[in-house]
């Protein structure tokens, strides 16, 4: 048969045989990456202190890791497959969910070991709770999914999955009260999402973020050494923002940070008060490595 010639020893059905077989793989690849795509969120625009108050309900802010459940892939924000355990994921409604990974209140480093280790630990998962505050592609306004959220969690009637509280503030005054109140306790700040919207996804109005501080990110280009105290160690991380500025970050280090730095080309999650007029932030404070989870 000349078609044999194809592969010299070999019959073309051989040939044809191994072509559907690196098809079949290549399917799968693309399936799984397809899988792996980040999710379709709602993000949150800043406070600005303009809006009417009253309009939005207020939830305290989670630190804690974003994950979200499409019915059968739990995935964090950055679209890789959150490691949970089997009884976890089977235990999870079969409905879209949005929420937060979350142990407590000034947990986040142990959260997000917990999180992300590959071969899940039981005993550790057990302490995590899947805090949900939205439902993705439901109906209605944000004030009925904040019930339709407190009825299927309900009927999940499983410890570790809960509604965050939803709550209302009558105006500015009382929304700044509340959140020194909430900061001194230890919590991170709030999140208010107007009453009326219907769900979306992308940055929006319809969700604000209210924090004393303000935080972003920046990539380490080079440790500056340490003077007196910090001779030997790490005195400041010179950072880049992503327009190519640059400013040296030294607060929020600890000594052992000091002693073994993040690498260069590092991305960092830092805080700061403001941005000066020339567009620096003022008073940063290193906070934590960026979680690329």
């Amino acid at each position: 048969m000349a078609a044999d010639r194809l592969w010299p020893g070999k019959p073309v059905r051989h040939f044809v045989g191994m072509l559907f077989a690196l098809l079949a793989i290549a399917a799968s690849t693309l399936t799984f990456a397809a899988e792996l795509a980040p999710p379709s969120l709602l993000l949150a625009e800043r406070y600005r202190g303009d809006i009417d108050v009253s309009r939005y309900w207020v939830s305290e802010k989670l630190d804690g890791v974003r994950a979200s459940w499409d019915g059968k892939v739990f995935q964090f924000r950055s679209g890789n497959l959150v490691p949970a355990p089997a009884w976890f994921l089977d235990s999870l409604p079969k409905q879209p969910l949005d929420g937060e990974l979350w142990l407590g209140r000034g947990t986040f480093d142990q959260l997000s070991a917990i999180v992300r280790r590959q071969s899940p630990a039981d005993a550790e998962w057990r302490r995590v709770r899947y805090m949900i505050f939205e439902l993705p592609n439901a109906s209605g306004s944000f004030t009925e999914r904040i019930e339709q959220i407190k009825a299927v969690t309900a009927a999940a009637n499983l410890p570790w999955l809960q509604a965050v509280p939803q709550f209302r503030l009558t105006d500015a005054a009382a929304l700044q009260k509340k959140l020194r109140d909430i900061v001194r306790g230890g919590g991170e700040g709030f999140m208010l999402h107007r009453d009326d919207a219907a769900y979306q996804t992308g940055r929006s109005s319809a969700l604000l973020k209210l924090t004393p501080w303000q935080d972003t990110e920046a990539t380490i280009v080079a440790h500056l050494p340490g003077k007196g105290k910090y001779a030997g160690m790490l005195g400041a991380l010179q950072m880049e923002m992503p327009d190519g500025s640059r400013f040296a970050l030294g607060s929020g280090l600890t000594d052992a940070e000091r002693r073994n730095p993040p690498r260069v080309g590092t991305l960092i999650t830092y805080r700061y008060r403001e941005l000066t007029q020339n567009g620096m932030p003022r008073f940063p404070r290193y906070l934590r490595v960026r979680d690329r989870l």
